[in-house]
């Protein structure tokens, strides 16, 4: 029987994540940490803080452009004296650079993750524009691997529409180890876009159980790879159902979980106009929002 949830303390966990929406904690901090980034540094030195960024990306990701954003601050230094409006070039600039850190929290040894691919469309204009005037905009792929118990994101890579799925496992499991740090991978969950030999293989090699969903015709040989094949017979053997059950096939929706809340929270699309703008854009929406689940 599942575990009754605490709604009064799932509540508060959510109420919480507002306050990262008006922290100033920045403040107390900005003199010495734009010491600690000038120092030694070449060129003209910072003006602004990497914690005052952060502040701008996340209001920006979640409802500004850019240009409003320095309107939002010449105000608000009205009240604050102490605060430095940023003009929105500048703002444009640090956003495009900024790195925001995964920091998984309270993920256990012997993790099991879960990989899956969206699509983040790159306009707002709605689908009849695309079907009337018969324009392509196209999509952003996004690529993930989350933990399946603290529904944590432990990898993340963007590409564009062209870029199957089943090429991003590897660069994903690598990632999440290089994350995860001290933490080993113990199975991997992916739907049937990730089934390749390739795949089974590189991570049985690693030591990592791959649980991947074959397909209906697949063989039984091993045919250079008996990891697959070794699939295959138990899904024959005891169904797809027992399968399922055998290996909690179902936690892979932790990634199905993360795409959906990222959407709601942010929203379906960009509003960047370069490539490189949309890419950003979409991984500080995506990391941000492992921030307010990790707090």
């Amino acid at each position: 029987m599942p575990e009754k949830r605490n709604w009064k303390e799932y509540n508060e966990k959510l109420i919480k994540r507002g306050e990262i929406c008006i922290s100033l904690d920045f403040l107390e901090n900005w003199d010495k940490e734009l010491e600690e980034m000038n120092r030694g540094k070449k060129g003209r030195p910072y003006d602004f803080p990497h914690s005052f960024m952060l502040f701008l990306a996340f209001i920006h990701v979640t409802f500004l452009p850019f240009r409003q954003i320095e309107g939002f601050l010449r105000k608000l230094s009205e009240y604050i004296p102490k605060l430095k409006a940023a003009d929105y070039t500048t703002i444009c600039k640090r956003l495009k650079k900024i790195e925001i850190p995964f920091n998984p929290k309270n993920i256990s040894n012997n993790a099991v993750i879960a990989i899956d691919t969206s699509g983040i469309k790159v306009t707002n204009r709605g689908e009849w524009i695309r079907h009337k005037w018969k324009v392509k905009k196209g999509w952003i792929k996004v690529h993930i691997a989350v933990d399946t118990k603290t529904k944590s994101l432990v990898a993340l890579e963007i590409t564009d529409e062209s870029v199957g799925d089943g090429r991003m496992l590897k660069p994903l499991v690598e990632q999440a180890e290089e994350n995860l740090k001290d933490k080993k991978i113990k199975r991997v969950l992916a739907d049937g876009a990730y089934d390749s030999r390739k795949n089974f293989n590189y991570l049985d090699n690693k030591g990592i159980d791959p649980v991947i969903k074959t397909r209906k015709n697949a063989s039984t040989k091993a045919r250079g790879s008996p990891a697959r094949a070794k699939k295959v017979r138990e899904v024959k053997e005891l169904g797809y159902e027992g399968w399922k059950d055998k290996y909690r096939y179902g936690k892979r929706w932790a990634a199905e979980t993360v795409f959906s809340g990222v959407k709601r929270t942010f929203g379906e699309s960009v509003r960047a106009t370069s490539v490189e703008g949309m890419f950003q854009e979409v991984r500080m929406k995506f990391l941000f929002y492992n921030m307010l689940i990790n707090l």
